[in-house]
């Protein structure tokens, strides 16, 4: 499967998973992992004596999430003909809908990073919200100015909601 992280394409195959112990094949380097789901959408995650935690958060629909660690938040997309075919038509209209910012989950404004008539580049970080104990920063989609800012340091959002309008 192909698999999108913050906008990069990524080839992942699984080898062979037995029990806890998945082989994957990641851009053809194989990774030897012990996953073990902890909680609900909470996974421990092993690796050459190295532990992550990995949060997975289902987004607005049913290929995409929001994977949190520790220290990064992730845009996750799994790719597949369907999405090929909708990026495709979408990109003939000059639409992709990457200009307006959101948060998947309720949360807390921690920090705007711009303001109204910034100039941003694709991928830079334009707003931090704090959200299961955990802060994750959002960047922008696209290159443009922001045409918009929808919140306030400090205000409580819901899962979502538009923060920010890029153009």
């Amino acid at each position: 499967m192909e698999v999108k992280i913050n906008n990069e394409l990524i080839d992942v195959k699984i080898v062979s998973i037995k029990g806890n112990i998945a082989t994957l094949s990641v851009d053809d380097r194989e990774y030897e992992i012990d996953i073990t789901m902890v909680e609900r959408g909470v996974y421990s995650l092993l690796h050459k004596n190295h532990s992550y935690n990995v949060e997975l958060i289902h987004g607005s629909e049913s290929r995409k999430y929001m994977v949190n660690t520790q220290y990064r938040s992730y845009n996750v997309e799994i790719v597949d003909a369907q999405t090929k075919y909708r990026e495709n038509r979408n990109k003939n209209q000059g639409i992709d809908g990457a200009g307006s910012v959101s948060s998947p989950m309720p949360g807390r404004v921690v920090k705007l990073l711009v303001k109204k008539g910034d100039k941003v580049k694709a991928g830079q970080p334009v707003i931090i919200v704090s959200a299961m104990k955990m802060e994750s920063e959002y960047k922008s989609g696209i290159d443009g100015e922001v045409k918009k800012v929808m919140v306030k340091e400090g205000q409580t959002i819901e899962g979502h909601q538009p923060l920010l309008e890029i153009e």
